[in-house]
């Protein structure tokens, strides 16, 4: 292996990586309550702060959305340091990205977009191929973390490439957990964010988590899950995220075909997802709750027509929540009460 790996392994020839160790030697797992409560722990390390902290992360979204390019952007910002979706501050650090649905070319060709007059990071290395996690690709990320103890993030394109075969007997649901518990143990044996890339289902749902491809076990084993999928609007697409250590948000992004780069646009989702009519009643309601359809044309130049009409569709779609003649928006109700 150590010969087909040159950049995860590095070992003498004829010498077989060390299993990584079982994290309960390193980790404590068992307190008593006062212990527990009197124990000060270190707060989550971020690669990306507040969407992808320390812990496995799985990234779904539907084919040819820009998984790759989101996340093959976000490795070279953190490697790097810098800005990462053009607006997130990330300390710079060592990153490993195993590429493993690309050529070296085809790589080499996304990352000169990306990069455009930028140095390429050496803390970024870089793999088209590696054993899936139970059959020795584990032991490789292990051994690559252990020579980089500054590491900052991994990345695992496409997760069905690594995940390896289902234990017989085993039920779907087990199968998935157990398939996302191989990178948790990595996860937590060395406090760094894993990144699995994945796919959606072809139907749709209102609720994202359900959309992730597979059963429920692969978002139940993952400390968060973020499904980017394509929008309407000024936006070309949304990054749902939720999780155990992030908070659940929804981040509008417009993708720069020419640059490969996904940017993270101001403001909340809705203002860039919505046509523009909605997005411009939706800003004035936001910032004065309670506003009435007059009020709302006065301040906006908007036709009386127009607004009433797209208050009572965005009341409908719950966009908007009415109250005492006038309208809010979703969680400003509580706080009129």
């Amino acid at each position: 292996m150590s010969a087909t790996l040159p950049h995860l392994y590095s070992v003498p020839p004829g010498t077989e990586p060390t299993p990584l160790q079982p994290a309960q030697q390193r980790i404590r797992t068992a307190w008593t309550a006062d212990e527990l409560m009197a124990t000060e722990f270190p707060e989550p390390r971020w690669a990306v702060p507040g969407i992808i902290s320390e812990g496995v992360n799985l990234l779904a979204g539907p084919p040819k959305v820009g998984k790759s390019w989101l996340s093959l952007g976000l490795a070279l910002a953190v490697a790097a340091g810098g800005q990462a979706m053009d607006s997130i501050n990330v300390d710079g650090g060592p990153v490993l990205y195993l590429a493993l649905e690309d050529t070296p070319r085809r790589l080499q060709t996304r990352m000169r977009k990306l990069l455009d007059s930028n140095r390429a990071p050496g803390t970024l290395t870089l793999a088209t191929s590696c054993p899936p996690l139970p059959q020795g690709g584990g032991e490789a990320i292990a051994q690559w973390v252990e020579r980089h103890a500054d590491a900052r993030m991994i990345v695992i394109d496409v997760f069905a490439k690594m995940r390896g075969p289902s234990a017989p007997g085993a039920s779907a649901y087990d199968a998935d957990y157990a398939a996302v518990g191989h990178a948790k143990r990595l996860a937590d044996h060395y406090g760094i964010a894993v990144v699995l890339v994945h796919h959606v289902r072809k139907a749709g749902s209102d609720d994202f988590l359900t959309e992730v491809s597979g059963t429920n076990g692969l978002a139940g084993a993952a400390d968060a899950t973020l499904v980017l999928k394509r929008s309407r609007g000024q936006a070309d697409g949304v990054l749902h995220v939720t999780g155990r250590d992030v908070d659940e948000a929804e981040y509008a992004l417009r993708f720069h075909s020419q640059a490969g780069a996904w940017q993270l646009l101001e403001g909340p989702a809705a203002d860039h997802t919505l046509n523009q009519t909605r997005a411009v009643i939706l800003r004035y309601v936001r910032d004065h709750p309670g506003a009435k359809p007059k009020q709302i044309t006065q301040a906006t130049g908007l036709a009386p027509d127009l607004v009433r009409q797209t208050c009572a569709r965005m009341a409908n779609d719950v966009q908007l929540i009415r109250q005492s003649g006038g309208y809010v928006v979703p969680n400003q109700e509580e706080a009129q009460e």
